[in-house]
């Protein structure tokens, strides 16, 4: 079941198992995927215009991909656990995954 947070968020469905949720919002990008139990298989959370992201309240292990203007990754962080911050000057924007699925949102790093 999707999470009420994220069904408030503006989506694309990029494939039939890829659905990314933008978090355009104050609130919706400070929190992130912070606090929920889960996310559904095939969602994550696009976060732009931003080169940092924290995992803070997180639940569970997610997959951090750092993106350029493009959309195209820069770097790729998996499984990264809680209470961590992560930068990275050349990004654009971000896109958080539950472990293991960020290969369905965003290809390799350059």
């Amino acid at each position: 079941m999707l999470p009420r947070r994220l069904e408030r968020l503006p989506t694309v469905v990029l494939a039939e198992d890829a659905t990314i949720h933008r978090a355009d919002t104050f609130a919706s990008r400070l929190l992130g995927l912070a606090l929920l139990a889960d996310v559904p298989d095939g969602h994550a959370l696009f976060i732009p215009a931003t080169r940092s992201v924290h995992t803070f309240g997180m639940r569970f292990p997610i997959d951090v991909a750092f993106v350029d203007h493009d959309g195209r990754p820069v770097r790729v962080e998996r499984a990264v656990p809680r209470r961590r911050v992560l930068v990275e000057p050349r990004a654009f924007a971000v896109v958080e995954s539950r472990a293991g699925e960020i290969g369905r949102f965003v290809g390799r790093p350059r």
